[in-house]
């Protein structure tokens, strides 16, 4: 008798421990997706912010015409990307082109003393610090549920459950370069 209660109470520990790593794994994984999802939050307010930008921008600046384009292309790029890879290249594309506009400052006095362009400049450049910090968060809960699957005993209930590796989100080797200050 006293074996068969032994049994069962290792029964109940192993259903427990295997229903704890199992929610383990399940909150790893949607914890990662609400954070490619506040990447995708902070990208929409980015890419509603441009318009205003833009056309703030040509009042002051009418043959900068195609500069304006392209970001007008870029944040287009951004808001069609089906997925997280894709969304993140065509912001990077859309980045480069912002600070083309940003430039675009410096030529015209008048343009960097407007006060609807100078908000507009502080709203995305708090946006900008807001999708760093949500790429960061996504890749820092990507790493922790891929070493979640990854380790013993968790990876043989991922195997069961078909949980599958997510992808860092990476900085293209051409923007890795620090940027060069001329004066």
């Amino acid at each position: 008798m006293s074996l068969t209660i032994i049994v069962i109470i290792i029964l109940v520990i192993l259903v427990v421990a295997y229903v704890a790593m199992y929610n383990g794994l399940v909150k790893y994984r949607n914890r990662a997706r609400e954070f490619d999802s506040q990447i995708d939050v902070q990208l929409k307010r980015r890419t509603d912010l441009i318009p205003n930008l833009v056309e703030t921008v040509k009042g002051y600046a009418k043959h900068e015409q195609e500069t304006l384009t392209k970001v007008i292309a870029y944040r287009n790029n951004v808001t069609e990307a089906d997925n997280l890879q894709d969304k993140v290249a065509a912001d990077n594309k859309l980045t480069g082109a912002l600070r083309q506009v940003f430039a675009l400052a410096e030529n015209y006095p008048d343009l960097k003393a407007n006060q609807e362009f100078s908000q507009l400049m502080e709203e995305l450049s708090n946006t900008e610090n807001k999708v760093s910090y949500a790429r960061q968060a996504y890749n820092s809960q990507v790493q922790q549920y891929d070493t979640a699957i990854e380790t013993f005993p968790r990876n043989i209930i991922a195997n069961i459950h078909h949980f599958e590796s997510m992808n860092f989100i990476e900085i293209p080797e051409a923007e890795k370069e620090a940027p060069k200050v001329k004066f």
